[in-house]
């Protein structure tokens, strides 16, 4: 099962919130998903960005693979930071 960190979108018709979910990659935007990693309101002044980095780098390093969208929210948030230093040294601890 391919697993992808995305978007869910929430909220009344023009006032658009979304969730960053681990879902199925088959399964549709607002379908099943598994886990509620966070969530993203765009429409609050500054944006509002609340990602679980606990959950999001769980999800990250057992190989799920974050949206274009996600990835850009895991770089506002740090977590991005967070999983891309840690890559490297897991690595060279294996070696």
């Amino acid at each position: 099962m391919a697993v992808k960190l995305r978007l869910m979108r929430m909220g009344k018709k023009k006032q658009p919130t979304y969730r960053v979910v681990a879902a199925d990659s088959r399964s549709p935007r607002n379908g099943r998903f598994i886990e509620i990693v966070g969530t993203y309101q765009p429409r609050q002044e500054p944006s509002v960005v609340l990602i679980d980095d606990e959950k999001a780098l769980k999800w990250l390093r057992n190989g799920a693979q974050p949206t274009e969208a996600v990835e850009k929210l895991l770089k506002i948030a740090g977590t991005w930071d967070q999983f891309k230093g840690a890559a490297p040294a897991a690595a060279a601890a294996e070696s």
